[in-house]
C-alpha cells in the first residue's frame, strides 16, 4: 500500500517561528488559494515528500532541544490528519503552533476544542476584492469565521499580513486594522513588507514600496512592521 506523504520539507530550527521558543516547521504540500506573491510556490504546486510517521521520528530525536512544531505550508488545516499529527506531538510535551490563511474555521475549532494547538499565526490577505485579486479565491468569509472563533478561544494567536504596493494601498491597510478590530482583535497587527528575493507564485513586480508604521494614521491598534 502506498503511504501518503504531505509534507514538502521540514526546517529543522527556527528562533523566528514561534514567539520566544525554539522550534521546527513542518511544511504541508498543498493549498486552497493562489496568492500572487506566495514565495513556496512548490510547496503549493507540488506533492509532498515526507511521510507523517517520519516527521514524528524527527521530533522524537531532538527531544531537549525543541520547545516547539509550527505546522505550515501551504496550508496544514488541508491535510486531513492535522488533528491526529497535532495530538501526536503534544504527546511528545511540546507546544503545536499553527500557520494558517484561515480558510478551514471547522479544523480550527476542532484543533481548539481537544487542546492540541498553542498558538495561531493568521494571514489577513486582504477586504472584499483585494481579497479575490490576491488569493484567486472566494474565502474570505470563511476567514472571518476562524477569526471569530479565535477571538472567542483563549489560544493566543496573531494577525498578519504582507504588503506589497502594487497589490495593498496604504489605505487599504488602514481599513484592515480597523476591520479586525472592530470584530473585536486586541493583539498586535504584523505587517511585512513584500521582499523580492525567490521566485512567487503569480506574476508580480519584483519591486514594492517599502510601508512604514508612521504611514499609518491607525491609532488604536498595535501595529509592528517585521521588516
Amino acid at each position: 500500500m502506498k503511504v501518503a506523504k504531505p509534507i514538502y520539507n521540514i526546517t529543522p530550527f527556527t528562533l523566528l517561528d514561534y514567539p520566544d521558543k525554539t522550534a521546527c516547521i513542518f511544511w504541508f504540500a498543498g493549498c486552497n488559494m493562489r496568492c500572487v506573491y506566495c514565495y513556496n510556490p512548490n510547496i503549493v504546486l507540488e506533492k509532498g515528500k515526507l511521510t507523517i510517521d517520519q516527521a514524528i521520528n524527527f521530533i522524537e530525536k531532538r527531544k531537549g532541544l525543541l520547545d516547539a512544531v509550527v505546522l505550515s505550508g501551504g496550508e496544514c488545516t488541508g491535510y486531513k490528519g492535522i488533528i491526529n499529527l497535532a495530538e501526536k506531538i503534544k504527546k511528545h510535551n511540546m507546544l503545536v503552533k499553527i500557520d494558517t490563511n484561515g480558510s478551514r474555521p471547522d479544523v480550527i475549532e476542532k484543533l481548539i476544542n481537544k487542546n492540541c494547538i498553542d498558538y495561531v499565526a493568521l494571514d489577513l490577505k486582504g477586504l472584499d476584492d483585494t481579497f479575490l485579486k490576491i488569493t484567486k479565491s472566494k474565502l474570505n468569509k470563511k476567514f472571518d469565521e476562524t477569526l471569530k472563533i479565535l477571538i472567542n478561544s483563549k489560544i493566543p494567536f496573531e494577525i498578519r499580513t504582507t504588503f506589497h504596493s502594487d497589490l495593498l494601498s496604504v489605505n487599504e491597510i488602514e481599513e484592515m486594522a480597523e476591520y479586525i478590530y472592530q470584530i473585536g482583535y486586541r493583539g498586535t497587527y504584523y505587517l511585512q513588507n513584500y521582499l523580492a528575493n525567490t521566485p512567487t507564485l503569480g506574476k508580480i513586480k519584483n519591486e514594492s514600496l517599502k510601508l512604514k508604521r508612521e504611514d499609518l494614521k491607525v491609532e488604536n491598534m498595535n501595529i509592528v512592521i517585521r521588516n
